[in-house]
C-alpha cells in the first residue's frame, strides 16, 4: 500500500507524513478508509513504530486524520482534495460519436426503444408482446430452484459449458423428437434468448454484404439484427393468408446470390399468420434445391389455441441439414431468464459453441438448472394448458372489439399474442398514433416491421399495404384495457375518415 523512499538528509516522520498527506489530497487515500495500525506500518515499511506514532501526531494535529479509540486511524474528509497541478484540460475528453464505429452507429439508429413512441405509466399499452406475467407459476418456480439447487449445489453457481447445461439439452432434443424433427446427425447449443441465437447464427454463415431473404413484413428485432451485420436483406411480400408468394421466391433466387432464408412460419411476426403446411413444404423444397439454408424462427411453438399443430419447417427437413432452428419458450415462460437455442447440423452447433464461449463463455447455469427443472415437471404442460385457455379468450375478445369497432382493410392473426389490422389508405397510421396517444393508447406501426428492397433484383408490388397497418398485443392487457383501447382507436379513425 506505502511505496516510499526514504532519503538520508530528512527524518523519517516527516517523509511518511508528507507522503500520506499527498497521497490523502490527490484522492488515492478516500475519505473514511482505515490507515495501516502503527505496528502494521512500522513492520511494512521495517523503520521504528516511534517514527509511524510521530507521523501520525502530525497528520491528526493538522486534520488529515483522526482516531477512533479501540477501532483504529482514519482518514478526514475535510482535508481531501485533488493537486492541482493533476487537472486534465478539457482537451482529454474524448468525443465518443466521432469513435464510435458503424456497427454502434447502426444500432442507435435501429433501435425502436430510442426513437420510437413510448409507453408511459397510465397508457394501454397494445406495443408490448410480452408474455402476461399474471400467468407465471411462481410457486413451481421456486419448487424447481430449491429443488435443483438442492441436486446440484455449488455446481449451478460456478462456471458452466458453452454448450449448455447437459440435461436441459437433453431435454430440448427429447422436446425436438416430440415435435417430429429428426435430430439424426444434428445437436443443439443453449443461448442468451432468441436475439443471441440469430446473432451467432450470422456470424457463423454471413458475411458483410450477403444477401438474406425473409418475409416482408417481419420481426423487427431481427431486421435490426441482420442489418447491423450489414446483411442485404430482401423482402419476399406475404400476399395472402397461406404465407409469402412463391411466384416471388423463385424470381428473387434466380435474380440474386442468395446465402440464407430466415423465416417465422408459425404465428409470424407482425401479423399473426400461421403458414399452411402445403407452403411450407414448397418452400422447404424450392430452398432446398436451391441448397439454400432456412432459419425458422420457433418462439411461438406453444402458442397453438386456434387449430391444429402445423408442421415445422425443421421436421419437414427430416435427415437433410439444411434448416437451422431458433426457439425459446420466452413468448410463455420466464423470458426475464433469457434461454433460447439454436438446433442444427452437428458441425455447424460445435461452430457456435465456439462462437459462444468467445462472447459470454456460457449462459447462466443456475437459470438453465431451474428451466430444465420446471420443464421436466408436472407443472410445465398444466401451465401450458392455462395459457392457452387465458390467451384464446383474449384473442377471441380482441377480435370481436376490432370488427365492431374499427374500419379496417384487413384484419391478420391466427392466435399467438397480437393481430395485424391493415388500414384504409386514407389513414396516415403515425398520425393516428399520436391521437391515439393523447387519449392513452398506444400501439406499434408498421413501417418498423417493412423491409425495403433496394438491394435486390425481381421485386414484386405487394398486395397488402403493411407499412400502413398497426400490430395490436393483446398478451398483458385486462379486457377492460382491450374493450377501452380499441374503441378509442376506432373512434379515431371513424374522426379520421370524416375530415
Amino acid at each position: 500500500m506505502f511505496f516510499i523512499q526514504f532519503k538520508e538528509n530528512k527524518k523519517k516522520y516527516i517523509q511518511l507524513s508528507d507522503y500520506i498527506k499527498n497521497m490523502i489530497e490527490n484522492g488515492s487515500l478516500t475519505a473514511g478508509s482505515k490507515l495501516p495500525s502503527t505496528r502494521e506500518l512500522s513492520e511494512e515499511l521495517k523503520i521504528g513504530r516511534s517514527t509511524v506514532l510521530k507521523s501520525y501526531e502530525i497528520l491528526e494535529v493538522e486534520e488529515y486524520i483522526f482516531t477512533i479509540k479501540g477501532k483504529g486511524t482514519f482518514i478526514n474528509e475535510l482535508k481531501i482534495k485533488y493537486n492541482k497541478n493533476r487537472e486534465f484540460t478539457n482537451s482529454s475528453l474524448i468525443n465518443w460519436e466521432e469513435h464510435m464505429n458503424k456497427y454502434a452507429k447502426r444500432a442507435v439508429e435501429l433501435d425502436i426503444m430510442k426513437w420510437d413512441s413510448q409507453y408511459k405509466k397510465g397508457m394501454i399499452s397494445f406495443k408490448s408482446i410480452a408474455p402476461d406475467g399474471d400467468t407465471f407459476d411462481i410457486d413451481g418456480f421456486k419448487r424447481a430452484f430449491y429443488n435443483r439447487l438442492s441436486l446440484e449445489g455449488s455446481n449451478l453457481l460456478n462456471y458452466g459449458y458453452a454448450k449448455g447445461y447437459k440435461p436441459l439439452t437433453e431435454w430440448l432434443l427429447k422436446y425436438m423428437v416430440d415435435k417430429g424433427v429428426n435430430i439424426e446427425g444434428k445437436d443443439i447449443l443453449i443461448t442468451n434468448g432468441f436475439t443471441e441465437g440469430l446473432n451467432i447464427v450470422l456470424s457463423a454463415i454471413c458475411e458483410s454484404g450477403d444477401k438474406v431473404l425473409c418475409e416482408n413484413p417481419t420481426h423487427n428485432t431481427a431486421i435490426k439484427i441482420l442489418k447491423m451485420r450489414e446483411v442485404n436483406l430482401i423482402g419476399i411480400n406475404i400476399k395472402s393468408r397461406e404465407g409469402i408468394d412463391i411466384k416471388e421466391l423463385k424470381e428473387l433466387i434466380e435474380n440474386n446470390d442468395i446465402k440464407a432464408v430466415f423465416l417465422i412460419p408459425s404465428y409470424h411476426n407482425p401479423t399473426g399468420l400461421v403458414m399452411t403446411y402445403e407452403k411450407r413444404e414448397e418452400i422447404y423444397s424450392i430452398l432446398s434445391e436451391n441448397n439454400i439454408p432456412i432459419i425458422e424462427d420457433w418462439f411461438a411453438e406453444e402458442l397453438n389455441y386456434s387449430g391444429d399443430h402445423v408442421k415445422s419447417i425443421t421436421a419437414i427437413g427430416g435427415s437433410n441439414n439444411n434448416v437451422i432452428n431458433i426457439g425459446s419458450f420466452s413468448k410463455i415462460l420466464f423470458p426475464g431468464m433469457r434461454i433460447g437455442w439454436v438446433f442444427g447440423d452437428k458441425s455447424l452447433i460445435d461452430a457456435l459453441e465456439s462462437i459462444k464461449r468467445g462472447l459470454n463463455i456460457h449462459t447462466s447455469f443456475i437459470d438453465q438448472g431451474i428451466l430444465y427443472e420446471y420443464l421436466e415437471s408436472e407443472q410445465f404442460p398444466q401451465f401450458i394448458k392455462r395459457i392457452r385457455r387465458r390467451y384464446k379468450l383474449k384473442y377471441e375478445l380482441m377480435k370481436e372489439m376490432i370488427e365492431e369497432n374499427i374500419k379496417y382493410e384487413h384484419l391478420l392473426g391466427d392466435g399467438g399474442l397480437y393481430m395485424y389490422v391493415i388500414l384504409p389508405s386514407k389513414i396516415k397510421v403515425r398520425a393516428l398514433l399520436k391521437r391515439c396517444i393523447k387519449r392513452g393508447v398506444i400501439f406499434t406501426c408498421g413501417d418498423v416491421f417493412s423491409v425495403s428492397n433496394e438491394d435486390s433484383d425481381g421485386v414484386i408490388s405487394n398486395k397488402y399495404n403493411y407499412e400502413n397497418g398497426l400490430r395490436l398485443g393483446f398478451s398483458k392487457l385486462k379486457n377492460s384495457e382491450i374493450k377501452k383501447g380499441i374503441r378509442i382507436i376506432g373512434e379515431e379513425i371513424k374522426e379520421m375518415l370524416n375530415e
